[in-house]
């Protein structure tokens, strides 16, 4: 009786150390679950929101004008944030809002225009300049600590929000 209690432990260990591995390649490679902090993407996400990252559409394209990412800000700090403008173009803010290579973007999900006007900029090759929705309460890349955001640094594509359960729903982008 005592080799078949071990060998139904060694099942067990064998079944958790497979689940384990599996967790860690799904974190590292396809999606990993994001905390919303704050205010800065109001209204589009609300803070204490649980989403999904996807993590596998940048490994074959770049963000889109738009997007929602999700990036590494510090050591210690992710931060998510509307992707503006890409590699080349030419972002100016306005009172009246974000002028993408001199044309005004169409932005529905944005909570208010800016109160202050931001100097033309021209993102850098292998960098995004991103904007929270919350114009006017967001660190984003009007920021010095946060400039523009290089591709390094991006985590994925904000996908799904899952909690609270009355809230779920698809992100998506205009």
């Amino acid at each position: 009786m005592l080799e078949a209690e071990k060998k139904e432990a060694w099942e067990w260990i064998k079944s958790i150390l497979v689940a384990v591995v599996l967790a860690l390649v799904i974190r590292a490679f396809l999606v990993e679950v994001f905390l919303v902090q704050g205010e800065s993407m109001l209204p589009t996400l609300d803070d204490r929101e649980r989403l999904i990252v996807s993590k596998v559409q940048y490994y074959y394209r770049e963000p889109e004008i738009g997007e929602i990412i999700v990036f590494q800000a510090s050591d210690h700090r992710d931060f998510i944030k509307r992707v503006i403008g890409g590699p080349g173009d030419e972002v100016r803010i306005d009172t009246d809002g974000v002028y993408v290579n001199g044309e005004k973007l169409d932005e529905p999900y944005v909570l208010e225009d800016a109160r202050r006007p931001f100097q033309t900029v021209v993102v850098p090759d292998d960098a995004l300049f991103v904007l929270g929705d919350n114009r006017n309460n967001s660190m984003d890349s009007r920021h010095p600590s946060v400039d523009f955001v290089s591709f390094d640094s991006l985590k994925g594509k904000a996908m799904f929000v899952f909690w609270p359960l009355d809230r779920i729903r698809l992100l998506s982008h205009p």
